[in-house]
């Protein structure tokens, strides 16, 4: 296996060396991933939980968790723990844990550093060499668990939930984007139960039938699970939840699936709690360890979490659609927007596309004056 030296926030990690990132790989790694583990990292330093209990269940490389644990703040992390049922994987993160000097257990060797470079460190990790879904099973639960899979997270849904906390935060990745959006159309009603759509807004709504078909797996725990950052970016969508354990909220939870835009069923409710996007937005651009592409990504959710109960119209579709030759520029029908008292916003979702309380005829109209 050739290796290369991978720096990333603050970790110094060995990966596997490959053109292109595949399931061929001995161990799995995507540099084009850390956009996902920038906002991993400055999600859970921006929520109001200490001492958790972390689980990277499909830990691979060790990347994220290595970084969960030099990146955030001391009183967040009271325990961590990687998995991955592969020999190579299991050999490679604990190599990665050493080169980054973080002491480690593992179910064979309780003490794999001197007691010197435990007194560094204060919190504990556990690397497990296991099926995923073995390892969420044997343990006592967490606070925080990544499923983070090549594909489809269904697999690992059900045991995640189950060992979810009162009051924890899942997150939940999939990248099997071209169901979700509409590509294919059975693949989505089998994995997700649901109906996409190919349009303009085919993103959003794949995002939105993954969040729904997640709930669903808590549900029959009486457990509700909140969406509390969201996007859809590159070759995936990721999903950040926050449990309650509570009848009530699930029975409001499932109130909010319905049929969209001839889509779904899907979640029909907010994508980001606002506060919080703002306050990620505002980190990612003070913290010098995150990528300029994430500082990016978060700006726009953060000014779009504003006005989430609003559709969004991708604007170049709109003025070929109604045959309108000439696009205004975008600041100029932002504002123009903002005079007539409506609210709007970029989109995430498309590059070319903006959120807002206005309506297409009145868009429309508007665009032909400008």
């Amino acid at each position: 296996m050739k290796e290369v030296i991978v720096h990333e926030g603050k970790a110094i990690v060995v990966v596997p060396k490959a053109d292109v990132p595949s399931r061929k790989m001995p161990v799995f790694y995507n540099p084009v991933m850390q956009v996902n583990r920038d906002i991993t990292v400055i999600l859970l330093n921006s929520v109001e939980q200490k001492n958790m209990r972390i689980a990277d269940p499909l830990a691979g490389t060790g990347i994220r968790a290595i970084r969960l644990c030099k990146e955030l703040a001391v009183e967040k992390i009271d325990h961590m723990f990687l998995n991955d049922h592969d020999d190579k994987a299991f050999l490679l993160m604990k190599e990665n844990l050493y080169h980054n000097k973080l002491q480690m257990y593992d179910e064979h060797n309780e003490n794999m550093f001197d007691k010197t470079e435990k007194e560094k460190q204060h919190h504990h990790i556990h690397v497990y060499k296991k099926d995923a879904n073995l390892f969420l099973h044997q343990s006592l639960g967490f606070e925080y668990i990544d499923i983070d899979p090549f594909g489809c997270p269904n697999p690992f849904l059900d045991l995640a939930v189950q060992r979810l906390s009162r009051n924890g935060i899942l997150a939940v990745t999939a990248t099997d984007t071209s169901a979700l959006s509409g590509t294919y159309i059975k693949a989505c009603q089998r994995k997700y139960w649901a109906m996409p759509k190919l349009d303009e807004v085919k993103h959003e709504t794949g995002l939105r039938i993954l969040i729904r078909k997640v709930q669903l797996i808590a549900a029959q725990y009486e457990k509700a699970l909140l969406p509390l950052y969201s996007y859809s970016h590159e070759h995936y969508m990721r999903v950040f939840f926050v449990m309650k354990k509570s009848k009530d909220e699930v029975d409001k939870i499932i109130k909010q699936h319905v049929m969209w835009n001839n889509a779904g069923p899907l979640w029909n409710g907010h994508l980001w709690d606002k506060k919080l996007a703002k306050k990620i937005a505002i980190a990612a651009e003070q913290n010098k360890d995150v990528c300029m592409e994430t500082k990016k990504l978060t700006k726009v959710i953060a000014e779009e979490a504003q006005v989430d109960n609003a559709p969004f119209l991708d604007i170049h579709i709109l003025v070929k659609n109604e045959k309108i030759k000439n696009i205004p520029p975008f600041e100029k029908i932002m504002s123009a927007i903002k005079k007539k008292t409506y609210n709007v916003a970029r989109t995430h979702f498309v590059k070319t596309g903006m959120r807002t309380t206005m309506s297409r005829e009145q868009m429309i109209m508007l665009i032909k004056k400008l």
